[in-house]
This record gives C-alpha cells, sequence and structure tokens, in this order.
C-alpha cells in the first residue's frame, strides 16, 4: 500500500525493492525507508558508510509484518533515522529460509523468543549483536517503542562497538557449533515410536483434539504418524486421536466453510478463531493427511475436505502455467476504508447479511455454523459447525435430504456474495518446496479418487517446476543432471537463488507420487536425479546429515542445518523418506545407509518431541516395517491393469513401493525388479516381493489381496 503520494498520485518514495521478484519486497518498494535487498551492495555500502546493519524478515502474509510496515517503516520520522543511521536489509523468509533460519537462531538465542517480523541488528560483516520480532512506535505492552531501539543500538554500536562484536561472536561460534554437530549415532527401533505415541498421548487434547493449547496448529505431520501407527500396531486410541483432530479442525472456523481449504492456525483451543492467512504448504499437507484418513477408514467425509480443499487450490492458487502460488494475506481491505486493512473481514458475517441472502433459509443455517447478533469474532462471525446438521433437521422437522439442500444452495448464495468483497491479497510467487507437496497431494488424490483432473494439474505442476525453475538456459527435463534447480519464480522469471535442500527433497517426494500416479517412468528418474544431487550437494560425512544449503550456495556467517520438521517437513526428513523407497526400487544400499544416519541421529528427538518431527516418525514407520516391493505388469489404462492398482492404491497401505512394467516394451529403469516380470497368459499380472523374494505372480484382485493380507472388503 502506498502511503506517500505526489500531488499528482505519483509515489513519493520508491527504493531499490521496485526491482524485485517476491511481492514482499515489493510491497516494500515505497516505504520512505531506503531499503536494500540482501546483496553485496547493501554489505558494502555497510563498510564504506562505518554503519550497522538493520535486517528485516517477515513475509507477504504475516499480519504483523504488515502492523509494522504501516506503523515504522511508512513513518517519515523513523524511516530517516533508519536511514540515517543504519543500512537497511529487507528479506522475504521465503523466498531465502536459509538467511531466516540462522537469524532466527539468533534471536531466539538472544530474546529467548521468536517470530516474524523478525529485526536483527547486525554488523557489516553479518554477525547479530541485537534483535526482536515486533516493535511497536510507542512503549507499550511491556516492549520499547522502535524509535528508541534504533537510537539505542546506533549509540551502542558508536560507543561499545568492542563489546558488541565480542558478544556477537561467541553467539555465531554457538550456532556454528550446532550447525555443524555430529548428531549422536542411533537406531530406530519399535521402541522408540511407541515412545514416540505414548509422549504424543501425553500431549493430546482429549476434550478438542490436537496438541497442546492454544494458540493450536494443525500439525498434519503428526497426526500422518499417528495414521500409519494405527495401521502397524491396531491401536484404536491413537486413530481415534486422529479422527477427532481431522474432524475438529475441518467442522471448526479454522477451516474455510464456504470456499475450502484451511488458515494458517487456530488462536484458541477449540478450532474457532483462525489467523486468516491461507498458505499452500498447509492445504496441501492437510489434503494429504485427509487422503489417506478416508483410505484408512473409507468415511467419506476425510473424502470431501481433501476435494474441497484441492478444489480451493486450483480455484484460487493455480497459476496458469501450472504453478501453485505461495500465500492468501490474512488482511483484507474493508468496503468502508480503502487504507487499513483488517484481518479476516473477507471471511465473517452478519445475522442480518445472512437474513438478507437467504431469506427463510437463514434460520437453518444461522443455527448450524453458528451465526448470532452477538458474533463469535469481534462482533461478526466467523462460520464453524456449531450444531450437526441431522440434529437441527430433526429440531425444524425437515428431512436429511432437505438439509443438506439448504446447505449447500445456502453456501453458493453466500459465496457468491463474498466474491463481490475486497478480497484478500495474494503472494503469488511459486515455491519450489511448496510446489512440491502440492504435487505429493494432486497425484495421490488422483490415484485415490480416480479424478483425472487431479492427475493432470499434478502432472502441469511437476512440467512447470522442471522447466521453468531450471538453472540451465536449456531447460529441457533431460537435463536434470547438470542443471541445478532454482528456488523461486514469479510473473515469468525465476529468482537467482539455488533451490535448497528442502526443494530437492520435496520435489522429489511429489514425483514418487506423481509416478504411482500416472506410471511415466520420467517422474522416477528425475527423483533419483534429485537423490543423488542432494547427495552430492547437500551430504556432508563429518555430521552424518545433510545441509540445507549446497556446497555452492552462497556462503554465510553459517552453513544453516534445518533438523527438526516445523510447519513445513525438514529437508533432512524428506530425503530420508524419498532415499528409503528409491533405495528399495533401485535396490541401492547407499540411499538406505544414508537414510537410516539421518533418522538414526533423531531418536531423542522424536521421542521427546514427536510433534515437531512428524515426518521423520513416518519414515521411520517405513524404516522398521518390511515394505513390499510390488511389480504389476500391464498396460496402465488397461481395466484389468487398473483393477490390479485399486487394490494397491484404494485401502491404507503405507508400507509399499509399486512399479509397473509395460509388456513386450523395455524400460528405462534400471532396476532387478523388473527383471524376469512379464505377464501371465496375456493377462495383467501382479508381484508381491519383500527383500527382492517374490511370492507366485497373480492376476485378479482377489488374488492380491490374499497376497497382501486383505479381506475381500478392504
Amino acid at each position: 500500500m502506498i502511503a506517500h503520494k505526489n500531488p499528482n498520485g505519483t509515489p513519493k518514495y520508491t527504493n531499490r525493492l521496485i526491482d524485485q521478484t517476491s511481492p514482499y519486497l515489493r510491497q516494500h518498494a515505497h516505504n520512505p525507508v531506503d531499503w536494500y535487498a540482501w546483496d553485496e551492495e547493501a554489505f558494502q555500502q555497510a563498510k564504506n558508510s562505518d554503519r550497522p546493519i538493520l535486517l528485516s524478515v517477515g513475509y507477504h502474509a504475516c499480519h504483523w509484518c504488515h502492523v509494522m510496515e504501516v506503523e515504522s517503516f511508512e513513518d517519515e520520522a523513523t524511516a530517516q533515522l533508519m536511514n540515517e543511521q543504519f543500512i537497511n536489509i529487507k528479506v522475504d523468509r521465503e523466498e531465502r529460509p536459509d538467511i531466516d533460519g540462522i537469524y532466527m537462531t539468533a534471536i531466539q538465542a538472544m530474546t529467548g523468543g521468536g517470530g516474524w517480523p523478525m529485526t536483527v541488528f547486525m554488523t557489516a560483516d553479518g554477525m547479530p549483536f541485537y534483535g526482536g520480532t515486533y516493535f511497536p512506535p510507542e512503549d507499550r505492552y511491556g516492549m520499547p517503542s522502535f524509535r528508541r531501539v534504533l537510537q539505542s543500538v546506533a549509540e551502542a554500536y558508536r560507543d561499545r562497538r568492542s563489546e558488541l562484536h565480542s558478544a556477537g561472536a561467541e553467539l555465531v561460534e554457538r550456532i556454528r557449533d550446532a550447525s555443524s554437530a555430529h548428531m549422536a549415532e542411533g537406531q530406530v527401533t519399535l521402541a522408540t515410536l511407541d515412545e514416540a505415541y505414548a509422549s504424543m498421548h501425553g500431549q493430546f487434547d482429549q476434550t478438542y483434539g490436537g496438541f497442546g493449547r492454544a494458540p493450536k496448529f494443525p500439525q498434519p505431520m503428526a497426526l500422518e504418524f499417528l495414521l500409519r501407527y494405527t495401521a502397524r500396531t491396531g491401536d484404536k486410541l491413537a486413530g481415534e486421536m486422529l479422527v477427532q483432530t481431522l474432524r475438529a479442525m475441518a467442522e471448526g472456523g479454522m477451516y474455510d466453510q464456504l470456499g475450502g481449504g484451511f488458515h494458517r492456525y487456530s488462536v484458541d483451543e477449540r478450532w474457532l478463531v483462525p489467523h486468516f492467512e491461507k498458505m499452500l504448504y498447509d492445504n496441501a499437507l492437510l489434503a494429504h493427511t485427509y487422503i489417506e484418513t478416508y483410505q484408512a477408514t473409507g468415511d467419506s467425509f476425510f473424502r470431501n475436505i481433501a476435494e474441497e480443499t484441492l478444489d480451493y487450490l486450483l480455484r484460487e492458487m493455480r497459476h496458469p502455467q501450472g504453478g501453485f502460488f505461495s500465500t492468501q494475506d490474512a488482511d483484507s481491505l474493508p468496503e468502508a476504508d480503502a487504507t487499513h486493512a483488517e484481518e479476516g473481514v473477507f471471511f465473517v458475517w452478519t445475522i442480518n447479511e445472512l437474513r438478507g441472502l437467504l431469506g427463510p433459509d437463514a434460520l437453518a443455517f444461522a443455527q448450524i455454523y453458528d451465526v448470532t447478533e452477538r458474533g463469535n469474532f469481534e462482533g461478526k462471525n466467523i462460520l464453524h459447525i456449531n450444531r450437526q446438521p441431522a440434529e437441527v433437521a430433526r429440531v425444524l422437522g425437515l428431512s436429511q435430504e432437505q438439509i443438506e439442500a439448504l446447505i449447500a444452495r445456502s453456501k453458493q448464495k453466500l459465496f457468491a456474495a463474498r466474491t463481490r468483497r475486497p478480497a484478500p491479497a495474494l503472494d503469488d510467487k511459486i515455491l519450489m518446496a511448496w510446489n512440491g507437496m502440492a504435487i505429493r497431494a494432486f497425484a495421490t488424490a488422483a490415484r485415490v479418487f480416480g479424478r483425472e483432473d487431479y492427475r493432470a494439474a499434478a502432472r502441469d505442476c511437476a512440467v512447470f517446476l522442471l522447466t521453468a525453475l531450471r538453472q540451465s538456459t536449456d531447460r529441457q527435463l533431460a537435463d536434470a543432471a547438470e542443471a541445478g534447480l532454482l528456488r523461486s519464480w514469479r510473473d515469468g522469471q525465476a529468482g537467482a537463488t539455488p533451490a535448497f535442500l528442502e526443494d530437492y527433497a520435496l520435489l522429489a517426494d511429489g514425483l514418487l507420487a506423481l509416478y504411482e500416479a500416472t506410471f511415466e517412468e520420467r517422474w522416477l528418474l528425475e527423483a533419483r536425479t534429485l537423490a543423488d544431487r542432494m547427495l552430492a550437494r547437500f551430504w556432508d560425512s563429518t555430521i552424518a546429515g545433510f545441509y540445507d544449503t549446497a556446497d555452492t550456495h552462497e556462503q554465510l556467517i553459517v552453513r544453516p542445518r534445518d533438523t527438526g520438521d516445523n510447519a513445513t517437513p525438514c529437508g533432512n526428513s524428506v530425503a530420508a523418506d524419498v532415499l528409503l523407497r528409491l533405495a528399495l526400487i533401485f535396490d541401492q544400499p547407499l540411499y538406505r545407509e544414508r537414510a537410516e544416519q539421518v533418522l538414526g541421529s533423531m531418536v531423542p528427538f522424536m521421542q521427546r518431541y514427536p510433534t515437531g518431527f512428524g515426518r521423520y516418525l513416518c519414515a521411520a514407520e517405513f524404516a522398521r516395517s518390511v515394505p513390499r516391493e510390488i511389480v504389476v505388469v500391464g498396460h496402465p489404462d488397461a481395466a484389468d491393469t487398473q483393477a490390479l492398482l485399486a487394490v494397491l492404491f484404494q485401502p491404507f497401505l503405507p508400507n509399499q513401493v509399486v512399479v509397473l512394467k509395460h509388456p513386450n516394451v523395455e524400460s528405462a529403469l534400471e532396476t532387478p525388479l523388473l527383471v524376469g516380470r512379464e505377464q501371465i497368459n496375456g493377462q495383467a499380472t501382479a508381484y508381491v516381493c519383500q527383500n527382492y523374494a517374490c511370492r507366485l505372480p497373480v492376476t485378479t484382485p482377489a488374488a492380491l489381496q490374499a497376497e497382501l493380507g486383505l479381506s475381500a472388503t478392504s
């Protein structure tokens, strides 16, 4: 938003960020602050001018980032102080997770907390010595004003520089030691998984579902571990924890009851009031969790939520070329005020709005979705399932069919009315890692639900990423071994930042799912190429793990290494999972050895902090099982082949890899799984193997079910 304009309406200020591709950086291009991007020019200017650096890190959908911009970065007096005393650098954490991770670790060490916006003061060589998160424009809430912080830091840098330098150097050394530490070698056992589950159960909210107290985050990776633990052990309580949480989230205000898709998190323990931003990664991860839960339970509720979420992504978050955008903001501009954005205003309703739009249907709809005169959020109403439709139907004397029809037409009317409101801003950059998660979700849904539109979406996204986000000028799929990947893309232009470990790992993860949805060999070959590049560029034997940056990346004060799953799975956990699967398919012991090393080093953390290591636990479940290697020989579109694949993909069978061989066609896959595998009597044929020892081939769904130990109704 441009706060300062010339009389002719043009921006009064324009800084260097106008040339950046990141929407978050461009958002600050007309601040009176003399912003730099993270580049050599900024650091050189800091050295030449003998000034400290003020690093500000945030992201486009961050509500408090917007607040601090309006309060401080748009304030001319504050901007003047920043420009006189500091070299000011603005970073989009989603484009540069390496920078964000290093300095967030520093802030947490200095203050005991962290978050965004993140404000870091550092020397001209990037060494942090002070910082925090949001600072208000005036002293309040026990926090000093931002201007007072600026003045104090400038004075301290002028008068006590050696003291600040010593403290900063000591902090950096601690961070460097932690990043380069060789974790204790361990081994994942079934007892490891039992202890993780017991710890997770101790954190479970038995009243509302989820883990811990407010604010509550969805934690899809931890939920997928519960699903796998239930499948292996038959523990009913683990399954109940999973189902209760998924239902509570989907019926709460954290889920967009009209448009589908999940908001970032719930500020309360009941899943009622969300932080209204919508992230691609949350929706991709949660859609996948709901798909798998549908497989395990057969309950159409979970399928409906998964499809509504994926349909939302197709409708509102997809670029015409196939990639998916990053976020929708929490804030939007109310119609009555075109200068101040409000959080959540796009999504909430009054009872009078319902009456005007729904007429006689408003009474039933309001009872179901908790719309009242008083409201449940700042005088307005967040839609959530307050009473079950069947209960309201009985009270009003309606049939189940009548109440379902009422809900459907009411949602349609409200959604149409909502589209006429000022919409939340969109961060339309495309990030490699987050799109890898989207590919996985759409590909999994395609094979489970039989949705060709989802299959096409996954394929189109993969083609886009592997062509538009290549470092090579020749950007062809066949050049993967030579052409490195890039982190981001926007508006026809790829960013200059090379891809990180999480980009390679999550793209490979998505391509493995896409292979099983299409059985097009190029996706499996691409996944293997990405795995080889991870091992060549990111693996370090001295730490027995992966760094987040390749050995060719920009050298920062610390080589970052994220070992925990946060809102998204970390590169190490996904890399381990991918390598375990590729090891089975291609009979590569090195892949399994590296994966076991990563998982073994995390055993104590998985046991003590399971909700922060969910994807590790899922990979550990796979590693400690005896996974099946299944080869299907047949034409992928033939009815008899599809019947066999349905046996493999309709139920929840997490501990298997499936490879398809086209009859009478030489495969490009160099795997012992395909050697000697042929059809029997010209029929689609399945070979079920474990440790490369195969049982007798079968040609019927019933026989395949028997081989897998499934009942005929599974």
